[in-house]
């Protein structure tokens, strides 16, 4: 097993993985501790058998740079290829600037070709490369030096057998006719908006029973300033104060460090220095809102006026589809997205792209008199009118 520590050697790796037709790329990283992941290790794998086809990547080794790779990721005649490549890209484009194109996610593919909702990794190798997974390293310490036999191995596996199930899935989609669907899901991924947490909508993320202007803008403020003391600080939000405590913060809007003393959910950290500063200063920034700046959530859904059995149409109408097609239902529409269809709305998701070919062209047929869903023993046919 080849792991690289300098410079030199994984620019000789990349000088080799910019001739090839695709890299396949995933990395180990911890996040229990800090807001941003710390990256741990890369492990990289080229078409071929070859002992140094496939490396691991030592991104914490003193004087490394991993500008050789950044270079590959920004070469467009290279194919990267990840399994669940969200948080992946997240570490390259906070820590490098860098999305990955093109790109692969083999598990989005593997929903567009049928393999279920969310397929895991461990999943595909077992029905694409017929190979068993030993996991048992899975939540080992990967910011520990040095790295044990048993952690490597298990890190290449997850590079090694990525190569067969690419070349199996990019295979099936050349047949299928729907590279162009999984290249419309990946257009999200390789958005860098998709990565950027911005302070001031962190409020949005927050779940509370009240909807009052005045206390939704306490939430929003005691959210920005917490997000931002998080990313400043490179600490978990949470470690800040939870989400309840905001919520009580918000309800109880303490004036001073004695009333701060008297929450039930804050933490006792939270209570003095900077923290409690911060807190004081986001209520009485909520307070003095004006009023023209008070903050509405989107409850345009919530007042939809659902036709209960035409949603409940639209779910077997989509279960009908999905079977016919192999496509994982999930990643067409949401029980929510079915709601708002039947309410009459029509910015929804499935009802554009590869999704309205698949569904969404027959959901508005359904919605307008023009399609009905008959029972046939297990089947369920879709009868024009």
């Amino acid at each position: 097993m080849i792991t690289i520590t300098t410079t030199d050697a994984l620019a000789a790796f990349c000088e080799k993985a910019r001739e090839a037709d695709y890299i396949t790329v995933d990395t180990e990283f911890l996040r229990e501790r800090t807001y941003y992941s710390k990256l741990c290790l890369i492990q990289l794998a080229l078409p071929g058998k070859d002992e140094d086809d496939a490396v691991l990547v030592d991104p914490l080794s003193d004087g490394l740079s991993l500008d050789p790779l950044m270079e590959v990721f920004r070469d467009e005649s290279v194919v990267k290829v990840f399994h669940a490549a969200r948080q992946d890209l997240e570490i390259f484009f906070i820590d490098h600037g860098t999305i990955p194109k093109p790109l692969f996610d083999t598990q989005v593919a593997a929903m567009v070709c049928g393999f279920g909702e969310q397929v895991g990794y461990e999943t595909l190798v077992k029905r694409i490369a017929k190979e068993q997974l030993d996991k048992s390293s899975r939540f080992t310490d990967w910011s520990r030096r040095p790295l044990t036999d048993a952690q490597k191995t298990y890190a290449l596996a997850d590079v090694t057998h990525l190569r067969q199930i690419y070349e199996f899935l990019a295979r099936k989609l050349a047949e299928s006719g729907r590279a162009r669907w999984v290249a419309e899901e990946v257009a999200i991924l390789t958005d860098p908006e998709t990565y950027i947490s911005r302070p001031a909508e962190a409020w949005k993320r927050v779940k509370t029973r009240s909807a009052a202007p005045r206390f939704l803008a306490i939430v929003r403020a005691l959210a920005e300033f917490r997000e931002s003391y998080a990313q400043e600080r490179n600490i978990p939000r949470n470690r800040v104060f939870k989400d309840d405590a905001l919520v009580e913060l918000a309800s109880t809007k303490p004036q001073n460090h004695v009333d701060l003393g008297r929450s039930r959910l804050l933490l006792r950290e939270a209570r003095k220095g900077a923290i409690a500063d911060g807190i004081i200063e986001a209520i009485k920034t909520g307070l003095n809102c004006p009023k023209s700046d008070l903050p509405t959530p989107d409850q345009s859904r919530e007042k939809l006026q659902v036709n209960p059995a035409l949603a409940d149409l639209l779910r077997v109408l989509l279960k009908a589809r999905t079977e016919t097609a192999g496509v994982a239902s999930k990643l067409i529409a949401s029980s929510a997205d079915l709601d708002a269809i039947a309410a009459g709305m029509r910015d929804v998701p499935a009802l554009t792209g590869w999704r309205h070919e698949v569904f969404g062209a027959d959901a508005l047929r359904l919605c307008e008199g023009r399609l009905a869903l008959a029972a046939k023993g297990k089947r369920v046919d879709v009868i024009e009118l």
